[in-house]
């Protein structure tokens, strides 16, 4: 895992979108098209806002997936991940094709089709952050490192759940819904790239337990460190639980 830590949350979105940018030119000139899954979360939006000025990036042979979606939030909802990433990132650019998650009424046959559409072809690039509780997604601790399932239905945890309040994305715990769809955290780490943004006071814990923990379900970030090809941008913030350096830009742990 290497380690790069900002100044600021917006050189954080900036370091991480160039290095983004960087892998995509290099993939799109050595072949066809290229996939992708995208974190919806208010973590990413330096990263996103930021990609979205990379220049020379045809993004028309770039197709797009998320990595989790909300059950039981209606269609029209400002919460849900696919509306998030369609306002911030998937409407603003010529994307090949967008794979949605929409659960309906039937979230199971959606979580199978989804997980047909991911198998289809190699995922080349994930961009990724981690919860205040170390989940990857919506894959809460305990989480499975070796679930057999692609894609799956899971209940939120009490501390993934209130890390949406703290972000702002409701208002109060109990507008927060209890169930979701995720990509499992195998299905994550199938990416040939990740790039985990991770800004903010309220990772700090987290980050330390992904840097320093066993690597185990107990804080399931701790697996990106297995990783052979995973970037990590950090801001002062994050890493201040760490024993990380602003002068030390790229480290590894």
């Amino acid at each position: 895992m290497e380690i790069c830590l900002a100044n600021s949350r917006t050189e954080l979105g900036e370091m991480a979108a160039r290095a983004i940018g960087t892998s995509l030119r290099a993939r799109l000139a050595a072949k066809d098209s290229v996939r992708m899954i995208f974190a919806a979360a208010p973590s990413q939006s330096e990263t996103l806002s930021a990609l979205l000025h990379e220049p020379d990036i045809d993004w028309r042979r770039v197709t797009a997936f998320h990595m989790d979606e909300y059950i039981d939030l209606p269609a029209e909802a400002p919460q849900r991940f696919a509306t998030w990433l369609r306002r911030a990132f998937f409407d603003r650019l010529p994307l090949a094709k967008v794979y949605l998650i929409q659960p309906g009424d039937d979230p199971a046959a959606i979580s199978r089709a989804y997980a047909s559409a991911l198998a289809e072809a190699p995922i080349d690039l994930v961009l990724l952050g981690i919860g205040t509780n170390g989940h990857l997604a919506f894959n809460d601790p305990p989480a499975d490192l070796h679930d057999p399932q692609p894609v799956k239905i899971v209940e939120l945890d009490a501390m993934c759940r209130e890390q949406q309040v703290l972000d702002g994305c409701f208002a109060a715990l109990d507008e927060v819904p209890r169930k979701a769809i995720t990509l499992t955290v195998p299905t994550l780490l199938a990416g040939r790239e990740l790039f985990c943004s991770v800004p903010g006071r309220h990772k700090a814990a987290a980050v330390k337990s992904m840097l320093k923990s066993p690597i185990s379900g107990d804080c399931p970030a701790t697996v990106l460190r297995t990783h052979p090809h995973c970037v990590v941008y950090l801001d002062p913030e994050s890493g201040s639980l760490t024993n990380l350096h602003q002068h030390d830009k790229n480290q590894r742990a």
